[in-house]
């Protein structure tokens, strides 16, 4: 993947759900659009209210905003937060940026869970500020839901997970494929006509053998979003329904038995039904925007597993871009497959986002 590529299109667009403030109140969507390679304004509700100056080049940088309405928390925030996405997302070169004290002198700092105080600078480092649930989650995270596990199949227990997401669950601008992904909950009565149209398309049928009657699909959608470890999204380009992705916490898995699961790993199928939407840029847009929706939805979860057919090149050509590494092959009672594991740590230093 090229590190090293500027960003060709600036920032115009809202890139995320909403911001939650300390007190719990939502603020509207912000944006960032470019003025210059160094200079943005900060836009809410589609009218400038900061601007954001950067100053240095390379792998580091300094940040200083000045906002142009009355400074409190909320306002602060939700500028702060917009300008260093705009930063990273236009500087795919940039990894630590130092914010000018005065800059959050009306924000507490813990309400910027990524910001550190290094050398008597506040700084904010790319692989932490990504990790941030608060620009790209459509819903408070995942925690735990009591002390200690609960037992689980053939004696693998697991934490008791919390209820299923509604809504939209996941949103951001991808300045790779100059895309914005989002996902959102499966909602039956509005997605099954699209579900059906897409299983029954033999490309997709081939794999996911679901061509089935309209109804049967109902009943899989049912059966599905009654089971406590997984769920069903669906995922858009720009906002246009585009794939199908099932979710689901490993350890109660059919793949939980195979290795040495832990009690948070997530894992997910998945296809793209609308063909338009088919192709490398973005597949690797999504496979990005799923991978960084499952770490911050749940702050516990350390590894993303997945288990494709040994035999699936096309899929496994995206594993090292990805952070995806191969632990190894085995046996499914109906396939071949290897197992792959995409790590916390690693997918936050190297996948560009």
């Amino acid at each position: 993947m090229n590190m090293h590529t500027p960003v060709s299109s600036p920032l115009s667009e809202p890139t995320h759900p909403s911001i939650v403030n300390p007190d719990g109140t939502t603020l509207l969507p912000m944006s960032a659009r470019a003025r210059s390679d160094n200079e943005f304004d900060i836009l809410l509700d589609g009218e400038p209210f900061a601007e954001a100056t950067i100053t240095g080049d390379g792998d580091e940088a300094s940040l200083c905003l000045k906002l142009s309405v009355p400074e409190s928390s909320a306002t602060v925030i939700g500028a702060m937060t917009t300008a260093l996405e705009a930063a990273f997302a236009s500087s795919p070169e940039l990894h630590t940026i130092a914010i000018a004290a005065e800059s959050l002198q009306h924000a507490p700092l813990r309400a910027l869970p990524f910001v550190a105080l290094e050398g008597g600078r506040l700084t904010v480092s790319r692989s932490g500020f990504y990790q941030t649930p608060l620009l790209w989650l459509g819903h408070p995270q995942a925690g735990r839901t009591r002390a200690g596990l609960v037992a689980g199949p053939d004696g693998r227990d697991h934490p008791l997970r919390p209820p299923h997401p509604e809504g939209l669950v996941y949103q951001r601008y991808d300045p790779v494929a100059n895309v914005t992904v989002s996902f959102r909950a499966v909602d039956i009565d509005r997605d099954l006509d699209t579900f059906h149209r897409w299983m029954n398309d033999g490309r997709v049928a081939f794999f996911w053998e679901l061509a089935r009657p309209k109804e049967d699909l109902r009943t899989y959608l049912e059966q599905l979003q009654a089971k406590p470890h997984t769920y069903p999204l669906i995922g858009c380009f720009d906002g246009q329904d585009a794939g199908y992705f099932e979710t689901y916490w490993v350890r109660e898995d059919r793949l939980g038995p195979y290795y040495e699961s832990g009690p948070w790993d997530r894992g997910w199928h998945g296809l793209i039904g609308e063909r338009r939407h088919l192709g490398r840029v973005k597949t690797g847009a999504w496979l990005r925007g799923l991978a960084h929706y499952f770490f911050l939805d749940c702050p516990m979860t350390e590894n993303i597993m997945g288990e494709p057919r040994v035999d699936n090149a096309k899929l496994l050509t995206y594993a090292d871009a990805l952070a995806y590494e191969k632990v190894k092959e085995f046996d499914f009672p109906h396939k071949r497959s290897a197992l792959m594991r995409c790590r916390r740590d690693r997918f936050f230093e190297e996948v560009r986002l």
